[in-house]
């Protein structure tokens, strides 16, 4: 399973493209495609998902109850938009317009690596949300981890 480590800031060109960053690159296995799935995600950023990543969880929401209303409601949320997007022969990704809508993406993003996807945030907006939380950094690892994690540093 791919896992992600890093923060990488990125800039569009004028028609929206822009490039893999070398130390994410590095992190893919060597010889996969780069072949992802990019969507919206949540707080108003984008999520790129590498195809198999994005398999694994299609597979799983493939297995929802469709009678169940909030079901319907969030595969419509979530599932619309997705767009399959592969680099091209310059290792180029593209953003579409309403991609960047979205996320208010001008010029100038973050990657911020999410274990096995990458956000991609407007680069102002994201700085400012991370500093808007981590005020309460301490607080929110405790209540996330709680009594239940099991710190591999204490002995």
């Amino acid at each position: 399973m791919l896992s992600f480590l890093g923060e990488y800031e990125v800039t569009l060109d004028v028609k929206g493209r822009f490039s893999l960053p070398s130390g994410f690159r590095k992190q893919l296995p060597e010889g996969t495609p780069e072949s992802f799935v990019i969507n919206r995600g949540f707080e108003n950023c984008l999520t790129l998902y590498p195809m198999s990543t994005w398999k694994e969880l299609e597979a799983k929401i493939e297995q929802l109850n469709d009678f169940n209303l909030k079901v319907r409601d969030f595969k419509r949320l979530f599932l619309n938009g997705a767009t399959p997007i592969e680099a091209d022969s310059a290792g180029r990704l593209l953003l579409t317009k309403s991609q960047k809508e979205y996320a208010s993406i001008d010029k100038d993003m973050v990657f911020s690596s999410q274990g096995n996807k990458v956000e991609i945030w407007d680069r102002d907006t994201y700085y400012k949300y991370m500093q808007s939380k981590a005020q309460n950094f301490a607080d929110l690892a405790a209540e996330v981890l709680g009594g239940g994690f099991l710190n591999p540093f204490n002995n």
